[in-house]
């Protein structure tokens, strides 16, 4: 039986290509991600690099295909109406937010710049088990009976009140009934300090505030990252 790893082995890797239509550039893709080193334990790699593979080819899909055509319109239109065209960007990243005690979280921006004044910004994440390379919801690290809901709201919203205090319209008027509306289960991530849970643009602030973060630590979860969670 293999020893298990309590981190993984990442390596940085890269792709971008150019779309064309009549030779002028309609968008530019960029594309990095890592490659995941588990040594014996090739069963867990498999599955978390086919899950990270999986999302960049669905990324290229969704550039090629759908954003592709969308520009080509856009240009034609500016060709028939005499306005200059501005080429569109795409860009996936992924970054490490947590490798260690037997457990990878990663986040991942996808950007989009389509014209106008700025583009926009849309994450999502995973958090996988380093001995079996199988995701971990949320709710994985609670009891069966624990109402972490209500316990990470309460956190959530105690940071929300003190960073408005600090920074007035920092977010939007309503936040605290936006925080509960938008709270997604899925928007997590694991940190050191803490379990990161986020909120995408617009979703409880203006677009300046960006994309909010907060980070509820594992002594108010009562748990942390461990070897033992199975």
């Amino acid at each position: 039986m293999y020893e298990p790893n309590f981190s993984a082995e990442l390596t940085a890797q890269k792709v971008g290509r150019e779309f064309r239509y009549e030779n002028t550039v309609m968008i530019t893709m960029t594309a990095e991600f890592p490659e995941v080193r588990l040594g014996g334990n090739r069963a867990a790699e498999s599955r978390i690099n086919g899950m990270i593979r999986m999302q960049t080819e669905n990324f290229h899909r969704y550039v090629a295909g759908t954003l592709y055509r969308q520009a080509v319109q856009e240009y034609r239109d500016s060709q028939t109406n005499g306005f200059p065209f501005r080429p569109y960007d795409a860009v996936l990243k992924y970054e490490t937010a947590y490798n260690e005690n037997c457990f990878l979280s990663l986040y991942r921006d996808q950007y989009e710049y389509t014209g106008g004044a700025h583009g926009n910004t849309v994450r999502r994440s995973d958090t996988w088990s380093l001995q079996n390379g199988r995701r971990y919801p949320l709710a994985r690290f609670f009891g069966p009976h624990s109402n972490y809901r209500y316990r990470l709201l309460q956190n959530i919203l105690k940071q929300a009140d003190r960073n408005m205090a600090e920074n007035p319209g920092i977010y939007f008027d309503d936040y605290r009934k936006l925080i509960a509306q938008y709270f997604n289960e899925e928007q997590y991530y694991l940190t050191p300090q803490g379990a990161a849970v986020y909120y995408q643009q617009y979703e409880i602030a203006p677009y300046s505030t960006g994309i909010v973060v907060f980070t509820v630590p594992y002594d108010v979860l009562g748990w942390k990252p461990s070897c033992a969670l199975r």
